[in-house]
């Protein structure tokens, strides 16, 4: 090969090597420019199954809640309604009761429920226990759209179950959270000074707004209603507490039968005050019957109250120092057992009656 071409050949290749080297970050753009091939994910978890069935499952049940207050304009005298707040429910049965906490709906003067067609529907209310911090609304059914939550029990939860909580949080419509039991028999101290007994702890994100929501079990059977949190914020800090189903079960049936809650009674007075005096002057322990009303439970019992002169003198009748076996120092301890009863189940008072000591048999009304 002569000089001249070597030359040529050398140059043309050494042109050819610059404009590649300048068409590489074009090259790299092109390919990178193409969508990249999916990897293929395989199957599911078996957790991941049970996450999404539980959530599909249980999705029409849970319900958005909306309420409105009356308010007056000061200047034209107009009453008008605004936005109050939100919260969350679920559809109890077919005929359209939808269970909520009694703090979404209180102070409202309307409430609507939102299914998950996306549709708002005016409820009215049925019930509601403050005490419970449970409220039952109504809307008309909506064939192939609302569908009854399935019931659990709470009797037998442990803790480290896997649990779920379904809501609106910050108005997130049906927003899934998942965790565990963190604890049992917890004690909810509601605003108004009621104890809710027996609450479950569970660490499932709870936010304002899920209140009223289901807690359900890996099963998708609703075990509780997510009614607080324990947090410093306000927000979502590990701890938020559930009223056990076996609770609202017996409290809805009565909302839904009476508009109220009727608690078990045995139908004496008595006053914890005057206990403490009692105590303090006669040494007497347990809760003294002052009264018993006609007709009830402590009357057909044959329980008798003390009497008590105008003088200031005081012959003691029965004194309730156990119930069920448990002892009883106050109302509120008596007040607790009773909690326990349903109207119609039997309650077993041990009370002094002078020197004897008696065990009696009381059927509660």
């Amino acid at each position: 090969m002569s000089f001249y071409k070597k030359v040529f050949t050398y140059t043309l290749a050494i042109l050819l090597l610059m404009i590649a080297w300048r068409l590489i970050p074009f090259l790299e753009i092109a390919i990178s420019a193409q969508p990249k091939p999916v990897t293929p994910r395989g199957e599911l978890s078996p957790i991941e199954k049970t996450n999404i069935e539980i959530f599909e499952k249980s999705k029409d049940s849970v319900v958005y809640i909306s309420t409105l207050e009356q308010v007056v304009d000061l200047w034209s005298l107009s009453v008008f309604n605004i936005p109050k707040g939100t919260g969350s429910g679920f559809v109890w049965d077919k005929f359209g009761h939808i269970v909520t906490n009694f703090h979404v709906i209180e102070g409202a003067s309307e409430a609507r429920v939102r299914l998950s067609n996306g549709q708002d529907y005016k409820a009215i209310l049925i019930g509601a226990d403050p005490s419970h911090d449970l409220a039952v609304l109504k809307i008309n059914p909506v064939p192939g759209v609302m569908k009854p939550i399935i019931i659990g029990t709470s009797k037998d939860l442990k803790v480290g179950q896997l649990v779920y909580a379904i809501g609106n949080p910050f108005g997130l419509d049906w927003t899934m959270t998942s965790g565990i039991i963190s604890a049992l028999d917890r004690v909810i101290d509601e605003e108004n000074g009621a104890k809710i007994k027996h609450a479950i702890q569970t660490d499932a994100a709870i936010n304002p707004g899920n209140s009223g929501g289901p807690l359900l079990d890996s099963a998708g059977r609703v075990i509780g209603v997510n009614t607080a949190i324990y947090s410093p914020s306000g927000a979502y800090a590990g701890i938020g507490f559930a009223i056990p189903i076996d609770l609202v079960n017996k409290v809805v049936s009565q909302l839904i039968a009476y508009g109220r809650y009727k608690r078990a009674d045995i139908g004496i007075e008595s006053d914890d005050r005057i206990n403490r005096l009692l105590k303090k002057r006669f040494n007497i322990e347990g809760v003294a019957i002052l009264g018993i009303k006609p007709g009830s439970s402590a009357y057909e019992a044959g329980l008798i109250p003390a009497k008590i002169y105008p003088d200031g003198r005081i012959i003691f009748g029965d004194i309730i120092i156990e119930a069920d076996g448990k002892k009883v120092a106050s109302l509120k301890d008596l007040d607790e057992i009773l909690e326990e009863k349903n109207i119609g189940d039997t309650i077993i008072l041990t009370v002094k009656r002078g020197e004897k000591v008696l065990k009696i048999s009381v059927i509660l009304k």
